[in-house]
């Protein structure tokens, strides 16, 4: 397997496996770490924690604590709401963006069987 560099927002180097992900990466800093990773950059470029990174990188790892973090998070989050609320109702108009808009007394009635679909994913 060929090695790449992961250079680190502090100017540090590490080699690593090509294919490596930001997962894996944030996993030998220390698995707690990696556990409260929720986003990463690589080159600059937002990238999925499980996308294998194939060349020489720089790479930041984003926490809750961070805006990306949570943008991440709340992204992640609305997503796996509207592929719950497409699939208990098919047919919840979605706009171009992918938000969903039902009333709120049906939000709170359904809330149960939403939570419930959501934790299947």
């Amino acid at each position: 397997q060929d090695m790449i560099n992961i250079t680190f927002p502090d100017g540090s180097v590490r080699e690593f496996e090509q294919g490596i992900t930001p997962f894996g990466v944030a996993e030998s800093i220390s698995p707690r770490f990696a556990a409260d990773v929720l986003a990463a950059k690589v080159n600059g470029e937002e990238w999925d924690i499980s996308r294998p990174i194939d060349g020489d990188s720089s790479i930041e790892l984003f926490k809750w604590d961070s805006p990306e973090g949570k943008h991440a998070f709340w992204h992640s989050s609305a997503h796996l709401l509207a592929e719950a609320l497409q699939e208990l109702y098919p047919g919840v108009p979605q706009s171009r963006t992918g938000s969903i808009t039902i009333s709120l007394p049906a939000s709170i009635r359904l809330l149960p069987m939403i939570s419930r679909k959501s934790r299947r994913r």
